[in-house]
């Protein structure tokens, strides 16, 4: 793991939304005006390699997961939700997402205001790198949030982490 993406993480700017404190994990506040910060994050997670999108085996309906086919999943099992579903995409309004990154990455993205541990991590029954990355509000908070979803797909195939998190 770099430790020059942990030291790029910028500040998330404000306070942290509000989130529901279980099972569905939802934000409830601080969505953005319109879909045009998820469509850029979407757009910038298009070209992962081997990355397969499907509907998500464990979140909401609507939800895009990010899948990985088995032979490219060579990551810790830790670095999956459920099967080889490294992410996910909540639809609108919530337009938040699960991921799983290392812990020390998911610590760092946490410090930095961008994220909190997934409430079923915090009781230990999953990975404690489960996070919600919070909605992003603009296209800069996208590029943070694609960051951070390049990090999950690099924790799921078992290859080096990315220099930063996009800016």
């Amino acid at each position: 793991m770099s430790n020059a993406f942990l030291m790029d993480m910028p500040q998330r700017s404000g306070p942290r939304p509000l989130t529901t404190p279980t099972n569905p994990h939802t934000q409830l506040d601080q969505q953005p005006r319109d879909d045009r910060p998820q469509q850029r994050l979407i757009g910038q997670l298009a070209d992962l390699p081997g990355v397969v999108w499907a509907a998500s085996m464990i979140s909401v309906p609507g939800a895009k997961a990010l899948t990985l086919p088995h032979g490219l999943a060579q990551g810790p099992l830790d670095a999956f939700m459920t099967g080889t579903e490294f992410a996910h995409l909540h639809p609108a309004p919530d337009h938040s997402l699960h991921l799983v990154l290392p812990p020390s990455v998911a610590e760092a993205a946490i410090e930095a205001g961008w994220a909190e541990q997934h409430p079923i991590a915090r009781l230990g029954i999953i990975s404690s790198g489960a996070v919600m990355v919070y909605a992003p509000r603009d296209a800069y908070e996208a590029d943070i949030a694609a960051g951070l979803v390049r990090a999950s797909c690099a924790y799921a195939t078992g290859a080096e982490l990315p220099l930063n998190t996009g800016h």
